[in-house]
């Protein structure tokens, strides 16, 4: 309790006694049962009014009670910004903490600098000025993180909407700084953003841009806390500053950073009295009986650095038989070994020195071996398996390196070296075999494919393209962790994700071009469906040119492959063709027919999406010749899925049902539930377009119970919009709006801007029925950027033939016929002759209204032939209504009374009222 709120209670407290006192002087008062001296005879001759003035008091007090009470609760959004840290999202790879890491019981003094900090940020808070960046720079070792996360704890309840911390690498020996994009990533991640929302691409500096300004949006109108750590340059920071005002942003740094807005808070070394007051608290020993002066030169000789003096005091405490004199022969004498530190922190690694010298023998090799690890941070059993030791030996090395200060717990029960300690453990790590180094590299790869075969077991229904390879062969003195669920999987994978990575790029470095394939293939899973998707390319493209230094034709084209799957992912279409293209060429080249089988599977999903229909049903049937040669089920179930979904695409309706519903037969035979639902779904689509709308809800909702029990949100969402056209067929628009609204919800959350573009497109067409073409248009504009960008030739030409239809209710005919005409020609092109029947109806009533009656009966006439011969009673209805409105309104009755009731039988059957009642309504007009 902060000690102003504690007056006030106390003030409260004894207003209420005073209060109780005054409720028995009136109760006395009024009784006239005593007489009491001085003022007190006033309430006794006044004793209702005293009565009155009692309640008002007590009045006021209750309600001060109640503003303190509320004053007390955190401010702020009902959603905080930060979750809690339960591993949902992926870290990416930057880490990122939560939350502030443990403050240190020993923090010393520091007291006008947290003093300054404090008033700047109540002045501006209260003020309602915006929070400028604050900059805590100074040596190696001087306790600047310290300081910040001290500063953190002590601030926190002013930034209710949460608290994140990010290690930057701007001075970590063997890493290279953070880039922006990554620390965007994981701060996005951490704070909510599903990976797949997050905006990808080649061009870095868009992907900033795109990614700092989701960041911004993330925190706007937030109270939160920021701390960037060890940070390089102003440069990595910018792009990770909020734009808002309402945010204190702490960071750390070697450098000074140069910033206009930004406080600076230079920490220097403690000064000697403060190192010493540190040194005694740590050292365990009574401050009578050190010496002060003996004292005075510890700490000198460690610079009084916060580090070196906890490191040294560590020394004393653990050796009750030292004295301090001891100890200062100790650190004087080796204090010499200071090959490549700067003479500024001589001092410091002559303490760490000190203390690896006192470490057991077993202990020293697990700590000079954790110089050899690259990643952020390590739990048990990579330690174990990087010094070849026990999971339980390897906790025994951690809890001791731990009390010993050579290393600092994270969240999770994961180890980190400090900078320092990294440097000088990668220093005694140097000094050895240089054969150690990639020893230790071989071990760190051999323990992650392991752990990655078990993780993969739980994460793929079956490989996009090649399984990752063979379980590698497990010593038997290595463990892996239990992940027996894929939860547990997908938590491990999120963890460890930076370091993995990290592995990669030290065997790439090693040339061990082996083990960066076999770890690319097994990491591609996990990256292919947790993204983010940039990240993914680089590591292919490592792969790949880690499988051409080698001439591992086979391994290639497993790397252009999986590089193909990401591309097509992040909707770079001609680029994923590309690359599939030629990872066909080197299968073919290797004798690899599954492998070819699977690419050109791929590639023909690539070319179905730009809506090149006979190349992909090429890519299609040549991959399911394959598949039947190989006796592959599963091969076939998916080369028939996708050339069912390109049949019903250019309107070979039955053809389209007779080969999903025999890729959906295998899918049940294996049990394989995500090709089931992929099938039923596409079925639905097909029944929908042949009017057959009772089964294609059914197979819709059929399809989306499958995705939900699969916990697979962005199917879900293609279901529902499917789901939302079949209600808006049969005239329930409520429920289709409701459908669509849900999908769009869905994809705009995981980043999916195909099935966004679908959603709006749909709900443009709601707004059109509802009798607002305004809407409507701007709502078709919208998606026709979107179908553009991403390429999709159908999505355009939907767009295009609704925002035609949309203009023509707004009455602008000259903007409806460009856009029909538009339309018309893409459609031709990708031999989509189903969409060329809407718009030739979508025509035809634009010319009818518009009072050319010969040429909207000649439209309609040509979409009543092509809608009988591709057997879509759907746009027959249409063609035979525009037909009959076309008639009467020449004088041709019985022409038109024909062609109206042949309408209305159609629409009948199909079950769409709202066209059921209009046609009606034009047959009693005529029967008047």
């Amino acid at each position: 309790m902060r000690p102003r709120r504690a007056v006030l209670v106390v003030a409260l407290a004894s207003g209420g006694a005073l209060m109780t006192i005054l409720v028995g002087l009136v109760t006395n008062a009024v009784s006239a049962e005593a007489h009491w001296p001085g003022v007190l005879g006033v309430v006794q001759r006044h004793g209702w009014l005293s009565l009155g003035v009692l309640g008002v008091l007590l009045i006021g007090l209750t309600a001060l009670l109640a503003v303190l009470s509320d004053s007390g609760a955190p401010a702020g959004e009902p959603n905080p910004l930060v979750r809690s840290d339960d591993g949902a999202e992926p870290p990416g790879a930057a880490l990122v903490l939560r939350a502030l890491p443990r403050d240190t019981a020993a923090f010393t003094d520091r007291s006008a600098e947290l003093e300054r900090l404090t008033d700047l940020v109540e002045t501006s808070q209260h003020s309602g000025e915006p929070l400028p960046v604050h900059v805590v720079d100074g040596m190696p070792g001087v306790g600047k993180t310290a300081f910040v996360v001290h500063a953190g704890h002590a601030l926190a309840e002013r930034f209710p909407d949460g608290q994140l911390f990010v290690n930057l690498n701007g001075h970590t020996p063997g890493r290279t700084p953070v880039k922006a994009t990554e620390a965007l990533a994981s701060l996005l991640t951490a704070t909510g953003v599903p990976t797949q929302r997050i905006p990808v691409g080649d061009d870095v500096g868009a992907v900033i841009e795109a990614r700092a300004a989701m960041w911004r949006s993330q925190l706007v109108g937030k109270k939160a806390l920021l701390i960037l750590d060890n940070a390089a340059s102003y440069g990595q920071l910018e792009p990770l500053l909020p734009a808002g005002g309402g945010c204190l942003v702490l960071v750390t740094s070697r450098k000074r950073l140069a910033a206009h807005e930004e406080v600076v808070f230079a920490v220097e070394a403690l000064p000697s009295d403060h190192a010493i007051a540190l040194f005694t608290q740590l050292s365990g020993r009574s401050p009578e009986s050190l010496d002060r002066a003996l004292l005075e030169d510890l700490v000198r000789l460690c610079g009084s650095l916060p580090l070196g003096v906890s490191l040294l005091a560590a020394r004393l405490r653990h050796h009750p038989a030292w004295s301090a004199e001891d100890l200062r022969e100790r650190l004087s004498a080796a204090e010499g070994r200071l090959g490549e530190m700067r003479a500024g922190e001589r001092a410091v690694a002559a303490a760490f020195d000190l203390s690896y010298a006192d470490l057991p023998t077993e202990r020293q090799r697990f700590f000079r071996r954790l110089g050899f690890y690259p990643g952020t941070d390590i739990d048990a059993y990579a330690g174990a398996a990087l010094d070849s030791i026990s999971v339980a030996e390897a906790r025994r090395h951690f809890d001791a390196l731990y009390d010993d200060h050579l290393i600092d717990e994270n969240p999770g029960s994961r180890y980190r070296l400090h900078d320092l300690l990294r440097d000088y453990a990668r220093s005694l790590a140097n000094e050895g075999d240089s054969m150690d180094r990639v020893q230790a590299a071989q071990r760190m790869c051999t323990y992650y494919l392991a752990a990655l075969a078990s993780a993969n077991r739980h994460l793929l229904r079956a490989p996009a393209v090649s399984p990752p390879g063979p379980d590698p062969e497990v010593p038997p003195s290595l463990q892996i962790p239990n992940v027996g669920t894929r939860e547990a999987a997908l938590g491990w994978l999120e963890n460890e994700r930076p370091n993995v990575l990290a592995c990669i790029e030290q065997a790439s470095s090693l040339a061990l071009h082996g083990l960066v394939i076999r770890l690319a293939r097994s990491m591609a899973p996990f990256l292919r469906q947790a993204g983010p998707w940039d990240q993914a390319v680089s590591l292919h493209r490592t792969a790949a040119d880690a499988a051409q230094r080698t001439g591992d034709r086979q391994a290639l084209a497993e790397a252009l492959a999986e590089l193909g799957v990401v591309r097509r992912f992040m909707a770079e279409y001609s680029k994923a063709a590309e690359v599939l293209n030629e990872a066909v060429s080197h299968y073919n080249a290797v004798g690899d027919l599954r492998g070819k089988a699977n690419a050109l599977n791929q590639v023909g999903i690539v070319w179905y999406l730009t809506a090149d229909n006979e190349a992909s049903a090429q890519a299609q049937t040549e991959a399911l010749a394959i598949y039947r040669d190989l006796e592959d089920r599963l091969g076939q179930a998916n080369a028939l899925a996708d050339l069912g979904m390109v049949l019903r695409q250019t309107s070979k309706f039955d053809e389209a049902v007779a080969t999903q519903s025999e890729a959906l037969s295998i899918y049940r035979e294996l049990t394989d539930r995500y090709g089931e639902a992929n099938s039923l779904r596409d079925l639905g689509v097909v029944h929908c377009l042949m009017g057959e709308y009772d089964l294609a809800a059914q197979r819709h909702r059929e399809a989306y119970d499958i995705y939900r029990e699969l916990n697979d949100r962005v199917h879900q969402a293609y279901a529902l919009n499917e789901l939302g056209v079949v209600r808006r067929l049969t005239g329930d628009l409520a429920g289709s709006q409701e459908a669509h609204t849900q999908a769009l919800e869905n994809f705009s959350d995981l980043g999916d801007q195909f099935g966004r573009a679908n959603s709006i497109r749909h709900l443009g067409v709601l707004e059109r029925l509802a009798g607002r073409p305004t809407e409507a248009m701007r709502a078709q504009e919208e998606v026709l950027g979107l179908y553009r960008d991403l390429g999709s030739r159908g999505g355009e030409a939907a767009a295009l033939s609704e925002l035609g239809a949309a203009r023509g209710a707004a009455g602008d005919r000259a903007g409806a016929t460009d856009a029909f005409g538009q339309s018309l020609a893409i459609l031709s092109e990708l031999g989509d002759r189903c969409g060329e029947v809407e718009v030739l109806n979508h025509q035809a009533l634009l010319l009818c209204t518009a009072g050319e009656t010969a040429t909207a009966r000649e439209y309609s006439s040509r979409a009543l032939s092509l809608a009988r011969d591709i057997k879509c009673p759907r746009e027959e209805a249409r063609a035979l209504e525009g037909i009959g409105r076309c008639e009467l309104t020449t004088g041709a009755g019985d022409l038109a009374l024909e062609s109206l009731r042949e309408a209305l039988a159609i629409y009948g059957r199909l079950g769409a009222t709202e066209a059921v009642g209009e046609v009606e309504r034009l047959l009693a007009t005529q029967a008047r």
